[in-house]
């Protein structure tokens, strides 16, 4: 029996908008402290249905949740400003270049700059960050993901995107995170997000 193109179709659309969220939520929540909204939306929010390969990713999603739903706003939102801004020097810096081999943390953002210019994306006027914030770069794979659809062609963006961009750092900086004595919140935050990748990275890595 022949599978329904057209469900077949929805899947994929449904998984591609699920990846988007989740990458916009990482995004959101790396670029500045939650607010009341956002934790009552992650507190309140499906649970992933997860199993073998899937199931870190699921049992994360759920800690993270009840981690909103215990925390206050305000204190989420000092843990970010004292983890990752700081006065001076931040705890643990969530820009690509810190994380790269010393011979290529000039080179990194010209290179991302060149590549965003390539996909016809650039950063925002109004953004002090560099584009090599990890906030930024999930933020590119979300449009990445949404703006060029899921063919093949589109995929291998998203993988050498991914690949160049994020593989080679986002381990250490969620381990970095989730080791500090300093963060409540974003240990659940950097543990799912882990996770999350992960996924990514397996999913890439049948291609």
């Amino acid at each position: 029996m022949n599978a329904n193109p057209v469900n077949i179709a929805q899947a994929m659309f449904e998984e591609d908008r699920a990846r988007a969220d989740f990458y916009a939520l990482i995004a959101r929540l790396f670029y500045a402290g939650p607010d009341a909204a956002l934790l009552a939306a992650i507190a309140s929010a499906d649970e992933i249905a997860g199993e073998g390969e899937a199931a870190p990713l699921a049992a994360a999603w759920r800690a993270l949740g009840a981690a909103a739903a215990a925390m206050d706003a305000e204190a989420a939102r000092e843990e970010y400003d004292h983890v990752f801004v700081g006065t001076g020097m931040a705890e643990i810096t969530p820009y690509a270049s810190h994380y790269l081999a010393q011979s290529m943390q000039e080179r990194v953002l010209v290179r991302l700059r060149d590549t965003l210019t390539e996909m016809g994306l650039a950063k925002s006027q109004s953004a002090a960050e560099y584009e090599d914030h990890f906030s930024g770069l999930c933020e590119v794979m979300r449009q990445l993901i949404l703006f060029f659809g899921s063919d093949d062609v589109a995929v291998r963006k998203q993988n050498s995107f991914f690949l160049g961009y994020l593989l080679p750092w986002y381990a250490v900086f969620c381990a970095a995170v989730t080791a500090s004595p300093n963060t409540n919140f974003y240990k659940h935050v950097a543990v799912f997000t882990k996770a999350f990748l992960d996924v990514e990275k397996d999913s890439f890595e049948l291609i």
